[in-house]
């Protein structure tokens, strides 16, 4: 991971910061969807129910998927926010279950939020729900509230990661990051967990997200930082082209690192948001690296445009091209499609000005410059390519603006995965 001058890596992931605590347990959701009441061959007892608790009642934000179609946690998310004026204390989620398209929907959400409530001694509102697997079956509400007091006694400072697992669902590792830096002095925390490897192509958040902070900062300034962050992090990120139902991030800050509270755009703003920024983009990466069926983690950076938003449209279009994908998967330096992709982006700058480069840890290798190929070994850029990493360089004129936007290659295991995803 890059390292950022005043902060610190640290473990924990969604415990990181004081006064949260987290657990993670097998319910049996996918084997109460069985006609049967058997887990698919696919199955496992792997978590599928996770809880996240504060000590205090936390300032919170949340990013939402764009997409018309809203799995029903989303939309009792919003309205739970709304009738707290942005407070909440803790957050139900689980998997295998997507709770999306079911007409009792809204209801099995309400459910989860109040048995939840129930457990705590909270008031419903305070609680939070997420939900992410197959769309358009009825989420059994049964095996959540069965579990729930033994998920509820199982609430440590060590549970991150327990959740982390039990909101996987393709998913081949967890996603956690967390560092701690200092404002007015005192230690501040910030880390989360995410989930995520296929249907991902965000529109203003992307699968699952919770991030937790001991910082003191308003719901105004925390929702400020969450849109404008995801902006240049989830929302640059696509493994598949596919906009979810259920994408959801949210932040909770418990205020008990004993900052003043940041209430305005001033320099601890500035420091908070940057840890914002490090953890959000550390689990965009690990998002893109880890999509279904990839080999290989894909970042294309774009420089020399006139502005930021045209710098992330040419770099997206590049990581969302198929073409470019399936090279990459074949490490074949075929430039032409990168080039191509730049060149139908709906963006406004000079092609006979762009160059591209292609990178990894074996080394870097210019391929185009002023728009036009140029030789280069193409056995020395088969071996930059063969590495799990590969940085695609474009630079698109002499402005001051850039980009990068993260994905992965396309290989015969995602159709694979696809092909039988509710098995």
């Amino acid at each position: 991971m890059q390292n950022f001058e005043g902060y610190s890596y640290i473990d924990g992931g969604v415990c990181a910061a004081k006064g949260f605590r987290a657990s993670g347990i097998y319910s049996g959701i996918k084997k109460a969807m069985q006609p049967d009441g058997n887990e698919s061959p696919l199955g496992n007892e792997k978590n599928d129910l996770a809880l996240i608790v504060s000590d205090t009642l936390c300032n919170a934000a949340a990013v939402y998927t764009q997409n018309k179609v809203k799995g029903a946690p989303i939309l009792v998310m919003k309205k739970h926010l709304s009738a707290t004026n942005g407070k909440a204390k803790a957050l139900i989620a689980n998997s295998k279950n997507a709770n999306t398209c079911n007409a009792d929907g809204v209801e099995k959400a309400e459910a989860m939020c109040q048995l939840t409530a129930n457990q705590l001694g909270i008031s419903k509102e305070e609680v939070l729900v997420m939900s992410t697997g197959v769309i358009g079956q009825i989420l059994p509400i049964e095996p959540i509230e069965k579990a729930l007091p033994a998920l509820c006694e199982k609430l440590s400072e060590n549970g991150g990661h327990e959740a982390a697992v039990a909101i996987m669902t393709t998913d081949t590792v967890s996603k956690e990051v967390a560092v701690e830096f200092e404002i007015d002095g005192k230690k501040c925390r910030l880390g989360g967990m995410a989930k995520g490897s296929g249907m991902i192509h965000p529109n203003m958040a992307t699968t699952l997200n919770c991030i937790t902070t001991d910082t003191a900062v308003s719901s105004k300034l925390l929702q400020k930082a969450l849109s404008d962050v995801v902006k240049i992090t989830y929302n640059c990120l696509s493994v598949d082209g596919d906009q979810s139902t259920n994408d959801t991030c949210l932040v909770m800050a418990s205020g008990i690192a004993g900052n003043s509270e940041i209430t305005e755009e001033n320099d601890n703003y500035k420091i908070f948001r940057q840890a914002l920024y490090i953890v959000m983009m550390n689990l965009t990466r690990m998002l893109a690296k880890d999509g279904e069926g990839a080999t290989k983690l894909l970042e294309c950076t774009v420089s020399g445009a006139e502005n930021l938003d045209t710098a992330i449209i040419v770099a997206k279009s590049v990581v969302c091209s198929p073409l470019f994908k399936c090279a990459m998967f074949g490490a074949d330096a075929n430039w032409g499609r990168i080039l191509c992709a730049v060149g139908y982006a709906p963006a406004e700058f000079d092609i006979e000005k762009v160059d591209v480069t292609i990178a990894s840890k074996a080394g870097s290798i210019d391929v185009c410059k002023n728009g036009a190929g140029i030789p280069f070994s193409e056995e020395e850029a088969k071996k930059v390519l063969l590495e799990d990493e590969i940085q695609i360089f474009v630079s698109i004129g002499d402005g001051e603006a850039s980009a990068t936007a993260w994905g992965c290659d396309l290989t015969y295991d995602y159709v694979k995965i696809n092909g039988d995803y509710r098995s």
